[in-house]
């Protein structure tokens, strides 16, 4: 493993606790580094977060799975609305009859309309399933093929993710049917309150006799249990589109994860998007003044950048993951570092090239769906700094 930690030869690796901070989509301002040198690496405090030694690679893998949750396919509603025909009666023959049979004509009208809302709705319903279980079958197939190993950018891996992600759109294709119903059936809405409205108003109109007000009486409640009906259809749609809107952001993040793995041919898991419930902004203001305190405590993670193409990713992946699996509005601070003891020619250009690592550092953190606003960036000298390192640090 290119991840340099104090290890040895053998089946032992251990994680060296050190971290750095991501933050900014930019890193060109200077003030998206505040400088802490000289400040001195104080020890771990009883509660910072520690993520055990991984024993093996396999073993970290198999830890990673079984903690990342699987992603489902959206849980949508079942409920079939079936209306109930509005109850007929022999017309009376009155002005206030010829209006009870006009107005029953119209809730018949409507309530036909809501029938096929009903049978658009469970047509769509079984549709979005089908396409989903197509999505996760095809993504379970690369993510087994990753799980027991592979080449970096496979490109047979590379062709499956781009057809997962021509499937996901489909779900996506979905959403936007779905808020079509949900326009219409709103209209219905509208009209089945008008058409209630006007059957009370009927109660007024002279001319009126007995059996007309029993008859107005049974078709107001024939309008009022349509009118009940309509509204939990447009509830469930609602609450459909939402969960699908979710699932599709949620799996967008998570197919990001997904390309990330691919690239460099390991599994990791589900986008740390989906562990990072809550988000707080951090403006470049509170960077510059939060530096110091940010760094208190032993880091997460440290990479040192002692060789060319070090391979950070899986271990930065497991060790995010399990700190926001402990607390899940976890924010991070990541710190570029390089040695103290250098000339004025070379604390530059060790400078430079930390804060270039960190960069890379970010982007991968970003890739595998942890929100940027979740990570601050400094940079820092350290006298036990051998070489230019990063260290991810819990805040």
């Amino acid at each position: 493993m290119l991840l340099r930690m104090t290890h040895r030869r053998s089946s032992l690796i251990a994680i060296t606790a050190v971290a750095l901070v991501l933050s900014g989509c930019s890193f060109s301002a200077d003030s998206l580094w505040p400088t802490l040198s000289g400040e001195k690496l104080a020890p771990k405090p009883a509660e910072t977060l520690v993520i055990a030694p991984v024993m093996t690679k396999k073993t970290a893998t198999e830890e990673s799975q079984a903690a990342a949750p699987k992603a489902q396919p959206p849980q949508l509603n079942n409920t079939n609305f079936q209306v109930s025909p509005p109850r007929t009666s022999e017309p009376t023959g009155t002005f206030v009859g010829q209006k009870v049979v006009q107005l029953r004509g119209d809730l018949g009208r409507l309530q036909a309309s809501i029938t096929r809302h009903n049978s658009d709705l469970q047509a769509m319903r079984q549709q979005t399933i089908t396409h989903a279980a197509g999505y996760h079958a095809r993504l379970g197939g690369i993510e087994a093929r990753l799980q027991v190993g592979t080449t970096p950018g496979n490109p047979v891996l590379g062709n499956e993710w781009n057809l997962a992600q021509q499937q996901l759109e489909t779900v996506n294709a979905d959403i936007g049917r779905m808020n079509n119903l949900a326009n219409r059936v709103a209209a219905d809405a509208a009209m089945s309150s008008y058409l209630l409205e006007s059957t009370r108003a009927a109660y007024g109109l002279s001319g009126a006799i007995d059996e007309d007000h029993r008859q107005l009486g049974v078709l107001e409640d024939d309008v009022n249990k349509t009118v009940v009906l309509i509204t939990r259809l447009l509830d469930e749609l609602s609450q459909d589109i939402a969960r699908q809107s979710t699932y599709v952001a949620n799996e967008r993040s998570n197919l990001n994860t997904l390309a990330l793995a691919i690239k460099n041919g390991e599994l990791y898991g589900n986008s740390l998007a989906s562990r990072a419930f809550t988000s707080t902004t951090i403006s470049a203001a509170a960077t510059n003044t939060r530096g110091v305190s940010a760094i208190r405590g032993r880091p997460l993670v440290v990479i040192r950048f002692d060789q060319a193409n070090v391979k950070y990713q899986k271990v930065l992946y497991d060790a995010v993951s399990r700190a926001l699996e402990r607390q899940p509005g976890a924010q991070f601070t990541l710190v570029a570092v390089s040695p103290s003891k250098a000339t004025s020619a070379s604390a530059a250009l060790n400078s430079g090239a930390a804060r270039k690592n960190a960069q890379a550092v970010l982007r991968a953190l970003t890739d595998m769906g942890l929100p940027a606003d979740r990570v601050q960036l400094s940079a820092s000298t350290a006298s036990d700094a051998s070489g230019n390192e990063v260290r991810l640090y819990v805040r």
